[in-house]
């Protein structure tokens, strides 16, 4: 049984998100919990609150059963770009810098061995 989780429109870049999804990729829950709790990362915060979602999700499917977090493994992760919000900051002599404010839209799917 798999269950799955989205967050869309997350506010950091897709590629900080796929360096550390590149590293949960098919490793147990419990043993992605550990990592994300000593990970000096933006990116593992978003990732720990998408799969604790995918945990719920999974328990949800099993009908209120409790989820035996051993068992239960990242089977895919994936970070897709969203759209990047455009903005501009003044400069001298009355320039303008555009600022692009990158979004992502994280997925995970966890499984049961």
């Amino acid at each position: 049984m798999e269950a799955r989780a989205n967050w869309k429109y997350a506010r950091i870049t897709p590629i900080k998100a796929r360096a550390m999804a590149n590293e949960i990729r098919g490793r147990g829950v419990t043993e992605v919990y550990e990592m994300l709790a000593i990970v000096p990362r933006k990116s593992a915060d978003h990732w720990k609150k998408v799969i604790d979602s995918a945990v719920a999700n999974l328990k949800v499917l099993r009908e209120g059963e409790d989820v035996d977090l051993d068992v239960v493994f990242v089977k895919d992760i994936w970070a897709d770009q969203g759209p990047v919000w455009k903005r501009w900051i003044p400069r001298a002599m009355g320039r303008a810098t555009r600022i692009t404010k990158f979004t992502t839209h994280l997925n995970v799917i966890v499984a049961e061995r």
